[in-house]
């Protein structure tokens, strides 16, 4: 086992009792089992749950107190001090039998020279060019920032990948946080909770849409927006919505399809 899975195993066990749903720990706690596991101190104790958060799977150890489709989560409760929870899933991924909507695309043929790729910051910049949100939401949708750090009172720090403000035709105000993933990543119920939270402490009038976007390839585009809602303590995870966009040159969209398109609009 890695040093983080021994700590992390260890911290679990001491707080965990048979048939718990919560289970809180400290950094301070992180700090002791790494003294008494006889492991060298490690410096940034908060990156052993964050990477658990949002990067790696938990031991074996800990996935094997619940009972699948449940899984465990870790969530932040403040600053230094956190949480594991029940979740069904924790984690979530595009479907593969989605039909993909050809988007004529957008984006400036200077900046996919200079940013190819399926990394999270080519997925944000292909998105915003090609107003996929806008598409996908049904509403007007301007970007207000992005890659957002902050802290949340009873969470701790927190990220989002971009906002969204958005508005309907009938003059309703949304508020669109954005997780973005590259390829073969699935997106994590965490990340979705703390986007809603900071969502009502900072725009509290508005409706939260919480979205999710992900590379399929090069060029095509997985957008889901998602619901966290909790039933009898567990945490459940759903897709609201989702759609896949294919972004494709003028000779890659035929009259046909765009007169069928028209027809079934």
């Amino acid at each position: 086992m890695s040093k983080y899975d021994q700590v992390i195993s260890k911290v679990f066990h001491d707080n965990y009792h048979t048939g718990s749903i919560r289970v809180p720990f400290t950094r301070e706690e992180l700090a002791k089992a790494c003294d008494e596991l006889n492991i060298n101190r490690i410096k940034n104790l908060g990156d052993i749950p964050y990477s658990y958060r949002f990067r790696k799977e938990l031991p074996e150890s800990i996935r094997s107190e619940v009972a699948s489709p449940t899984e465990w989560i870790i969530t932040g409760t403040g600053i230094g001090s956190y949480e594991f929870r029940q979740a069904s899933p924790g984690k979530i991924e595009p479907a593969n039998n989605r039909h993909r909507v050809k988007i004529p695309d957008a984006t400036p043929e200077i900046v996919k020279r200079y940013a190819p790729g399926t990394d999270e910051q080519a997925l944000l910049t292909k998105v915003r060019y090609n107003r996929l949100i806008d598409i996908f939401s049904g509403l007007t949708c301007y970007s207000i920032q992005n890659h957002l750090r902050t802290t949340i009172k009873d969470v701790g720090q927190i990220e989002i990948d971009e906002i969204y403000l958005g508005i309907s035709k009938k003059g309703t105000h949304f508020v669109i946080p954005c997780q973005a993933k590259s390829p073969g990543d699935r997106f994590g119920i965490v990340q979705v909770m703390q986007d809603i939270e900071f969502c009502k402490t900072r725009y509290p009038n508005a409706i939260c849409k919480p979205i999710a976007l992900q590379f399929l390839t090069e060029n095509d585009v997985a957008i889901l927006e998602l619901s966290v809602n909790e039933c009898s303590e567990i945490i459940n995870l759903s897709v609201v919505d989702e759609r896949h966009y294919e972004l494709v040159s003028r000779d890659g969209l035929s009259d046909n399809e765009i007169r069928k398109m028209s027809i079934e609009e």
